[in-house]
């Protein structure tokens, strides 16, 4: 398991909503970070990148888990209904776009990261300055 990278422990990923964490392209040419998440299924745990299909900047996790029922990761922007074993959108303005998906190894009590497109960064959100903030309206005309 040693080109394998430890994101956390299988009791770390919550059952109703979602452990967020970083990965960077394992191109060197893009060193962008960008958020991924983690969500427990019937059948075990998924990973995704953590944006909205319709609207790409738009985070499903905001820091704090993003919102899921029945089995769906829910935009909270959009109200787009993701399934957390597809990641096929069934409901909402990206009806029938599909998350991009991350490939995991999960081995005993552990999740790993085994998508040879990412490395493992660490835990939690991407950490910006407040100063960088900036308002804007995701209102479409």
């Amino acid at each position: 398991m040693s080109d394998l990278e430890r994101i956390c422990a299988v009791g770390d990923v919550p059952d109703d909503t979602t452990f967020l964490f970083r990965v960077r392209a394992a191109d060197e040419d893009d060193a962008e970070e960008r958020e991924a998440i983690l969500v427990r299924t019937d059948d075990g745990i998924r990973g995704w990148l953590n944006y909205c299909m319709h609207l790409t900047h738009i985070k499903l996790d905001k820091g704090s888990g993003a919102p899921m029922r029945n089995g769906e990761v829910i935009c909270q922007n959009h109200g787009a209904y993701f399934e957390a074993d597809t990641g096929y959108c069934n409901y909402g303005p990206c009806e029938g776009a599909v998350l991009d998906d991350l490939e995991l190894t999960v081995d005993g009590d552990h999740v790993f990261l085994s998508d040879d497109e990412f490395d493992y960064v660490g835990q939690g959100e991407i950490e910006t300055d407040p100063a960088d903030r900036s308002s804007s309206s995701n209102v479409e005309f």
